[in-house]
């Protein structure tokens, strides 16, 4: 395949299966030794490359856009269609590259998961996986269509967030519990939609030969590093080094607020009284600011996201028929990542492009790579990359470096920060305990028994929270986390990398320049080698214990300290 015949995403962006099929058959029938293995595997990731970027663009159109019937079945087409049938054929050109003995260093990990691949593999699987699609689809209509009626005006839920931060108690209740509403009243339908989820995923488990889904993912993400056991051990030390310093910033709060009680709408402003920090008012201003923090990071990234900028890679806003959440994807034929988010005017959305910037210098730092399977690290190190970046762009946060804030605004924002990094962790262990579990407790399939087994979790992560009353908001908060629903058992990497990403802002503190470049170390890295040494190369352990638990919760704490004098 000459660069001149190399496919381009254009040409598949109305295409299906049958117009796909013959071009990876086409691969999978050629002769393959280890001497023409490399000719061959470039061959491979320039069609991987055109049909992902058409697959992503199918998806970002409809993630921009979920009330169009033609970007909705476009998005089917690939996800439901396509995907699945094309997973089939991707087994065996890995199964043919395996076959043909051929390895190098930098493919080791990656051959270690086509091999995974290869065991885990089932024809049945196939229609079970596109039909797993369509309902998730469904989820992502039913929940991007949900809004809320505010002064005369149907907002989308994100939209929101800013009455969360009021000065006003009775703002930020109302605001809360008009979020949760449309949940609350879907809660038979999203738990009709779990039930045909969860039916579908056990069984694809049993035809692996595996006894649940969680068995499944384990090996279905290539968790060769650690185990369920160690997911175990992560929530246990949450509950032991990190629940109790949770516990004394809420108190602390709860005396700054002067209340009784500390209600789960009291969490979003301001603990003083003062208005809800407001970085930005146009999405121009989101960007610009934005591009000056990554440059003071380090000039090349600054650099790499003005070019995102000016492409036309960024889509910030928030809109009615969006879908919920960020999220930032690769366009691997033109070696360009998107960034996807729901901006609302508020502090955490400068914290979600920082966070999804970091997985962009990701996308940039892999392109070097020569073959597209090298180039994911796993999801693990991927969010490593997004949280350090939140960590290492703080001290620039103040206007007068770049950012966004007068100075003491800027010390509030990285208050608030600190306090989400402490608050994320308990929410890591929460929702990866409750998918564990769903899937192996044998009560999965029962609606009632899975919310009841959700607030029963949920209560030993969430300390000095008064929930009295809010039983039915409490328990459609699980049918928020698009996660469970969409990417199930897609959260503990969150946790994982929060550890790892701790160590690197820790370092930072000690050489600012030394910990920066082993950050962009290990990025370029890609998936070119185990996660243990992922972290190692970016000056990070990969630890599930409460003593490096303590060590960073403690150094978190210091730093508050510190930011509130």
């Amino acid at each position: 395949m000459t660069v001149a015949t190399r496919p381009t995403p254009e040409q598949f962006a109305d295409a299906g299966w049958d117009e796909i099929r013959p071009l990876y058959e086409d691969l999978a029938a050629r002769p393959l030794d280890a001497a023409s293995a490399e000719a061959w595997l470039a061959d491979w990731s320039a069609l991987d490359a055109a049909v992902a970027e058409a697959r992503n663009l199918a998806s970002i159109a409809y993630s921009v856009d979920t009330t169009d019937p033609a970007k909705e079945a476009a998005h089917l087409r690939f996800a439901g269609e396509i995907g699945p049938r094309l997973d089939e054929l991707q087994v065996g050109l890995a199964a043919k590259l395996l076959d043909a003995g051929y390895h190098r260093d930098d493919l080791a990990t990656t051959l270690r998961r086509f091999a995974n691949q290869r065991d885990l593999f089932r024809t049945e699987n196939v229609p079970l996986q596109q039909a797993l699609q369509g309902l998730n689809a469904r989820y992502q209509k039913l929940t991007g269509g949900m809004t809320a009626r505010w002064d005369g005006e149907d907002l989308p839920l994100p939209r929101l967030a800013p009455f969360l931060q009021d000065p006003d108690r009775a703002t930020r209740e109302r605001a809360f519990r008009l979020q949760f509403a449309p949940y609350v009243a879907q809660r038979d339908a999203l738990a009709d939609l779990f039930d045909e989820q969860y039916a579908l995923r056990q069984e694809i488990a049993r035809n692996a030969g595996l006894p649940n889904y969680r068995d499944y993912v384990f090996r279905e993400k290539h968790r060769f590093d650690y185990t369920p056991d160690d997911c175990g051990a992560f929530h246990d030390a949450v509950a032991e080094a990190v629940v109790p310093a949770v516990a004394r910033r809420h108190e602390r709060r709860r005396r700054e607020m002067g209340l009784d009680a500390l209600r789960p709408w009291d969490l979003g402003p301001d603990p003083l009284g003062r208005p809800a920090l407001r970085p930005y008012e146009t999405v121009d201003e989101l960007v610009g600011r934005a591009e000056d923090i990554f440059a003071r990071v380090d000039p090349e990234l600054g650099g790499q996201f003005g070019t995102m900028a000016a492409e036309g890679l960024l889509d910030l806003d928030s809109r009615a028929g969006k879908r919920p959440g960020g999220y930032c994807t690769g366009l691997p034929y033109r070696q360009r990542p998107f960034i996807f988010m729901n901006g609302a005017g508020v502090a955490a959305d400068v914290t979600t492009l920082l966070h999804e910037g970091g997985h962009a210098f990701h996308g940039f730092a892999t392109y070097g790579l020569p073959f597209l399977p090298q180039r994911h690290p796993g999801a693990e190190m991927a969010e490593v990359a997004s949280m350090a970046m939140e960590l290492l762009a703080a001290p620039y946060l103040a206007r007068d470096a770049g950012g966004y804030y007068a100075e003491e605004d800027a010390r509030r924002a990285r208050t608030e920060h600190l306090d989400k990094i402490l608050g994320v962790l308990p929410w890591v262990a929460t929702v990866d305990a409750f998918q564990h579990w769903l899937y192996t407790s044998g009560e999965g399939h029962d609606r009632d028994a899975r919310d009841a087994a959700w607030l029963r979790i949920w209560a030993r992560f969430d300390p000095g929270v008064d929930w009295e009353g809010l039983e039915a908001e409490r328990t459609a908060r699980w049918h928020r986390q698009l996660h469970i629903f969409l990417y199930p058992f897609y959260y503990i990497e969150y946790g994982i990398a929060q550890i790892g990403a701790l160590q690197v802002w820790r370092n930072s503190l000690r050489d600012r320049a030394d910990a920066v470049g082993r950050y962009r170390e290990a990025l370029a890295l890609g998936g070119t080698r185990p996660l243990p040494e992922l972290f190692a190369a970016a000056g990070a352990r990969l630890a599930f214990d409460p003593s490096t638990m303590g060590e960073l919760v403690a150094l978190v704490e210091g730093q508050l300290a510190e930011l509130e004098g």
